[in-house]
């Protein structure tokens, strides 16, 4: 089975767009790009016409590159205002054969959603923890008989704004929503491994605003918290220090700087043109010594974080984003974290940076997703959508939520 599926993070610093094709297992990147992103603040939407602008650009590279049009996407809406609720429902099975159909799960988790979106918001996606048919448990429960089928989830939802702006503005370009996620669904998939599923842990992922926490409990996010601090702190410390411009002290810490000075060396330097037109020199151990000071800062308030999240033991943390990417930053991280603690990596040709783990992780997941039914994909088919989605299934689910349509991917008979 061979998919071709696109995704696209909207972070606050950069939108990045993955085209990957997926074939016998194994993922290839077609294209990955980048855009600057002016209109996404602190984890929230801020300049809608900015995001759309940025889209705009981003989806032309890509098609350019490619000579193709892209059709769909799976994309990321911001979480700094995502809503997490245990959903709860049961139903029953009432065809002669008492059998558990997707027509059924599609329907109790429909129900568990019911009463959990608040006013103002969408839902974003739900997760079943796990189904019981009778008193049988079960991850995936098609094909079992019984008299009943309930369920436990998490139903995550965002402002409805957000997610309406997200669809409309890639709906202008023609594109069409495949999937809503939220980027640490992204990141956790991106570097998850088997022994993660059975137990708990945290993601962290480190973006140029903001710090993205999530808790994930054998497999499945059931909180998560958005922190105002990121990679611009660090640039910010750099700029005043030195008096130079955010772009050029970006540059400072990534070609010169260390995220722990225990390797730094004084005469590693380099000279750069301040913002009052002097040439200054900046050696190596005194840049990390001020890098890792806030790095260090920043690793211990999201440890708080994490102990306020969850009171259960914490078995693996893994950290990610494009500031995981600086030298010697597992260094740091596990003087704050410990053992436990490991920097996510991504093995893919054309997409190796961290940045990118969000995006990637989220065409893992859906094409998890795929393979529960066995469907093929492809984001530059114009035909493929309506054998994805039945009918009947577009009428099951309201047209208030822009997943109806996954629903009906993943769970039609």
């Amino acid at each position: 089975m061979r998919e071709i599926i696109a995704s696209i993070d909207v972070g606050s610093h950069l939108i990045k767009l993955i085209v990957a094709e997926i074939l016998n297992n194994k993922m290839n990147i077609l294209c990955a790009l980048e855009e600057e992103s002016r209109g996404v603040k602190n984890g929230m939407i801020v300049e809608p016409v900015e995001v759309e602008y940025a889209l705009k650009r981003l989806l032309n590279q890509a098609e350019e590159k490619l000579n193709t049009t892209i059709t769909k996407a799976i994309v990321d809406v911001p979480e700094g205002e995502t809503i997490f609720k245990i959903g709860e429902a049961s139903l029953m099975i009432t065809d002669e054969d008492k059998e558990v159909t997707g027509e059924y799960i599609q329907k109790v988790l429909q129900m568990s959603v019911k009463g959990n979106v608040d006013e103002g918001f969408d839902l974003v996606t739900v997760i079943p923890i796990m189904f019981k048919v009778d008193d049988r448990k079960a991850k995936i429960p098609k094909g079992m008989k019984g008299n009943s089928l309930s369920v436990k989830s998490v139903v995550i939802s965002s402002p409805k704004k957000d997610i309406c702006f997200i669809a409309k503005s890639l709906e202008k370009c023609g594109v069409e929503v495949s999937d809503i996620m939220i980027p640490s669904i992204g990141t956790y998939f991106a570097h998850k491994t088997e022994n993660m599923e059975n137990n708990t842990g945290a993601v962290i992922d480190i973006g140029y605003d903001t710090t993205k926490v999530a808790i994930i409990n054998k497999g499945i996010i059931i909180n998560n918290l958005v922190i105002d601090t990121g990679t611009k702190n660090i640039d910010n410390d750099i700029s005043f220090v030195y008096k130079l411009s955010l772009k050029d002290a970006s540059k400072v810490r990534e070609e010169l700087g260390l995220a722990s000075r225990k390797n730094a060396r004084a005469q590693e330097t380099m000279e750069v043109v301040n913002n009052l037109g002097e040439k200054i020199k900046i050696d190596q151990y005194e840049l990390s010594s001020l890098m890792m000071s806030r790095l260090h800062e920043m690793l211990n308030i999201v440890k708080n974080e994490i102990n306020y999240l969850t009171k259960k033991e914490i078995s693996y943390i893994i950290v990610s984003g494009g500031l995981s990417e600086q030298r010697d930053f597992d260094i740091e991280v596990e003087s704050v974290f410990g053992p436990i603690a490991f920097i996510g990596k991504n093995n893919y040709i054309g997409a190796r940076n961290n940045k990118f783990a969000s995006a990637i992780g989220m065409i893992k997941y859906f094409d998890s997703k795929l393979k529960l039914r066995d469907k093929d994909f492809s984001v530059f088919s114009d035909d493929d959508l309506d054998s994805l989605v039945s009918n009947g299934n577009k009428k099951a689910m309201t047209g208030d939520s822009i997943l109806g349509k996954v629903f009906g991917i993943f769970f039609d008979n």
